[in-house]
């Protein structure tokens, strides 16, 4: 240190170094590079390591938070893998989640698609001959509109780049009225619904014969993890309940999930918050410690919602620990970048760090 260099309490000597790939590492290896570097990397790395704490050590429950369109977008599979092998306690989702978790579990399909007039199909010519006139409007290009238009007109729901057949919705409403909905006479939790949910969708998945696997619900009920869904009503899973009930004994009652979810967190040795996308999830996740003696030793949250704009959606980690929901001592990152990038990543970096803890 010079004479002219003044104390540093907050800086430490710790280089940024720059971050090395090679054909054939693994994703654990690759993980280890973004630790090298900063921004984005670096918070990417940070909620890869908490991520195996909070998955690796046995007396974590794991609460995890599923909001955003991440089951017709194709990450289905990471979260009934992590069910399944054990890394999940108690889900809180979405009902728009559900309902297309069940539309795959009997049957139906989501399919690549164009996210507007400009994007070319899966597998077309990058280019367009003079014949594309008609499918791309008079001067060779349709509009965003037109394109939407005509998706409409052929019964086909677009998410972004997915495409969904309306018929689909069919199968799922008669699924709903004739398997899930009359198990039940009288009110019921929302959590007692989608454990029905779970279990009539596997088995008409299995006396079926259906290839793709029965989904989320199914390997909860299996599992005996809960799925919360606090804003059911918002999804054609909520929409139907609520006709269903009209001609009908069956209701809801959104409030006694509470009192499972609290007491499963009040009486769990130490917790960890994982969160996908915000929203409702986020926020019932969270919220459960407001009425525990304690609160989450660790939290990671994948999300695209910018901070500054006051949002719970996009509020940090760290905001959540001014509340009382984050331990002071509790660790936590903030990854802002598209979730269907960043959550296969932190999985599977986190698991093949913890198996290959257990194998050696």
């Amino acid at each position: 240190m010079t004479d002219e260099t003044p104390p540093r309490e907050e800086f430490a000597h710790d280089p940024i170094e720059h971050a090395r790939v090679r054909a054939g590492m693994s994703v654990g290896e690759l993980a280890a590079e973004y630790g090298n570097a900063g921004i984005g990397a670096a918070d990417l790395h940070r909620a890869i390591g908490i991520t195996e704490q909070m998955f690796g050590e046995e007396d974590v429950s794991v609460f995890f938070g599923l909001a955003g369109a991440m089951v017709p977008t194709g990450m289905r599979r990471l979260v009934v893998d992590l069910i399944r092998d054990g890394y999940i306690d108690a889900l809180v989702t979405t009902g728009a989640n559900l309902t297309h978790d069940a539309i795959e579990g009997i049957g139906g399909k989501h399919h690549h698609g164009r996210a507007g007039p400009h994007d070319r199909r899966p597998g077309a010519p990058c280019s367009h001959s003079p014949d594309d006139s008609r499918e791309h409007g008079e001067h060779g290009e349709d509009t965003e509109r037109e394109h939407d238009e005509t998706l409409r007109d052929e019964w086909v729901d677009r998410i972004y780049n997915v495409y969904l057949p309306q018929e689909h919705f069919t199968l799922l409403e008669t699924h709903l009225r004739e398997e899930v909905f009359p198990a039940f006479d009288g009110t019921v939790s929302i959590q007692e619904l989608t454990a029905e949910l779970g279990r009539a969708t596997a088995e008409v998945n299995r006396e079926e014969g259906i290839e793709e696997d029965p989904g989320i619900a199914a390997a909860a009920y299996e599992a005996g993890v809960p799925i919360y869904c606090p804003a059911i009503q918002d999804s054609v899973l909520g929409l139907q309940a609520w006709m269903y009930s009209q001609t009908s004994a069956f209701s809801l009652d959104a409030l006694s999930d509470m009192t499972h979810l609290n007491d499963l967190a009040y009486h769990a040795e130490r917790t960890g918050a994982f969160v996908v996308g915000g929203g409702v999830p986020k926020n019932y996740v969270l919220q459960t410690m407001l009425v525990t003696p304690t609160a989450y030793d660790y939290a990671v949250q994948l999300t695209m919602d910018p901070p500054q704009t006051g949002g719970l959606s996009g509020a940090t980690l760290d905001e959540a620990r001014s509340w009382g929901k984050i331990e002071k001592a509790g660790e936590n990152a903030s990854v802002y970048a598209d979730a269907t990038i960043t959550l296969p990543l932190v999985l599977a970096a986190a698991r093949e760090r913890i198996e290959q803890e257990e194998g050696g």
